[in-house]
């Protein structure tokens, strides 16, 4: 355990931080379609965002924290955008 608790995801050596990708959410307009992913990572987490099935962007953080504070933001954007949760 380190000062920040178990399972620290900015710890590299806590093993029992879950490192598999995962899909943060998925939403529609239409019939498009968008979700977003995180990568957690040793030193850094790498969200990336997908639209149709393709790749748009992606960006590395150094914290988890952030990483999924980013998806969030761009969350927010779609929904005022017009688009819905799916």
């Amino acid at each position: 355990m380190n000062a920040n608790g178990p399972n620290d995801p900015n710890d590299p050596n806590d093993s029992n931080v879950p490192n598999d990708p995962a899909v943060l959410w998925r939403m529609t307009r239409g019939r498009n379609a968008a979700h977003a992913m995180i990568f957690p990572g040793d030193r850094h987490h790498t969200v990336t965002w997908y639209f149709d099935g393709v790749m748009d962007r992606a960006e590395q953080y150094e914290s988890i924290e952030l990483a999924m504070a980013r998806a969030d933001e761009i969350r927010g954007i779609l929904l005022r955008d017009g688009w819905k949760e799916a």
